[in-house]
């Protein structure tokens, strides 16, 4: 789809109900794991490691389905995708045992990745510039929508019927997403534009865009918000729950105003990206994340473990999360005119091994106070920062115009 041509309103609608598809099925049932391990006669650590193959999953095929989507185009392979979610969505809910539990993890992994993947490459294929920008703001306010309600509604469903109908839902809302893309979405990928199956020509495209520094810087940037914002949630259950002795329930409440402020910078991300430069929202968005980092570092330092220093730290780090994760998706897309899949599918991959990395780090954290977080948040903001200057200065702004493969 050319620039010149009239967008279909209807395509944002749909792609707003496609990407929280990737994250639904990771978040949705974590209320229900204590369940499922009594229910499949399991130990925590086999139930948690269905967590683990569904990141895996998507992980392995990010770049796969990218390729896939440039060469037989998006709305083909999407819909294969998601008859995969609801496949495997069907299987987990029927599933007798841990092991067959796993492996139907790791495959809905697998088609729960082009939801994102593929969302983000319609995106780049219909809009561009500062558009493509707030088009990727608004985008990742409905991802980030999924971690914050999805789990409430496990939840429910956990404590009046069975986690078995927690797949059902998933399946059911696959199936719904399914004959929307089906009659409503457009092929947005040209056949002049598509890719052939030619390894040597991926591994090229692979090469030059690695050698794309402003990319690169992006994609980086990209990884380190996300670290932030994801061992957040890794780390607050043990500050609230263990040190404040908050119950779970508290603790949720204190998880949603900081998935709020989130929320909130990914849909400031999607108003402010066609109003303001690119640089202006980026180091906007960088001084709220340092200022977070700060809160966190400072309050340790002086009144030690508290509640609301935590939150606020919290909420002020992620609201800039909130901004810069998107920002950073559309601005690495939109380098690009073509191989978008597969490209995309290099900044999904890219931000899930960072992310993979600092979840691993995460856990030699100590967590008898906010110090460790806050000055991770130092360490990644101070990192993010350089990365902004180089990537956004005058010689680099005008290398995003460039035409690429």
């Amino acid at each position: 789809m050319t620039e010149s041509q009239v967008v279909p309103r209807r395509i944002l609608p749909i792609l707003l109900m496609v990407v929280p598809l990737s994250q639904i099925p990771l978040d949705v049932y974590t209320p229900a794991l204590p369940d499922m391990v009594i229910d499949l006669h399991s130990s925590n650590a086999l139930i948690q490691n269905t967590v683990t193959a569904y990141m895996l999953g998507m992980s392995l095929a990010f770049i796969p389905v990218g390729v896939a989507a440039d060469i037989w185009g998006r709305k083909r392979v999407l819909l294969s995708c998601l008859g995969l979610v609801v496949v495997t969505s069907v299987g987990c809910a029927v599933a007798s045992n841990v092991a067959a539990l796993l492996a139907l993890r790791f495959v809905q992994g697998s088609g729960a990745c082009a939801c994102l993947v593929l969302s983000y490459a319609i995106a780049a294929d219909t809009y561009k510039g500062n558009r493509l920008v707030s088009v990727s703001g608004l985008l990742g306010a409905a991802w980030g929508l999924a971690p914050v309600l999805a789990p409430a509604v496990g939840g429910v469903l956990v404590q009046f019927i069975s986690w078995r109908w927690i797949f059902a839902l998933i399946a059911t809302i696959g199936a719904i997403v399914g004959l929307a893309v089906a009659f409503a979405l457009p092929e947005t990928l040209d056949k002049m534009n598509r890719s052939t199956l030619d390894v040597k020509a991926t591994g090229r495209v692979l090469t030059e865009v690695l050698r794309h520094r402003v990319f690169v810087s992006f994609v980086l940037i990209f990884g380190l918000m996300a670290s932030a914002q994801l061992v957040f949630g890794v780390v607050g259950p043990f500050l609230y729950q263990t040190e404040l002795g908050f119950s779970p329930a508290m603790y949720g409440l204190f998880a949603l105003i900081v998935g709020g402020a989130n929320l909130v910078g990914e849909l400031a991300c999607g108003t402010l990206a066609a109003r303001i430069t690119t640089r202006q929202l980026a180091f906007g968005a960088w001084a709220l994340f340092a200022a977070g980092a700060g809160v966190l570092v400072v309050s340790a330092a002086t009144i030690g473990v508290s509640a609301w220093a935590i939150t606020l730290g919290a909420c002020l780090a992620l609201a800039g999360c909130g901004v810069l994760c998107p920002q950073m998706y559309g601005l690495a897309l939109g380098l690009f005119t073509r191989n978008l899949g597969l490209i995309g599918g290099m900044v999904s991959a890219g931000c899930y091994l960072i992310v993979s990395v600092a979840m691993a780090a995460a856990g030699a954290l100590p967590e008898e106070s906010q110090a460790p977080i806050g000055w991770l948040y130092v360490t990644v903001g101070l990192v993010a920062g350089a990365l902004l200057l180089s990537a956004t200065s005058a010689r680099n702004r005008q290398v995003v115009t460039e035409n690429q493969p």
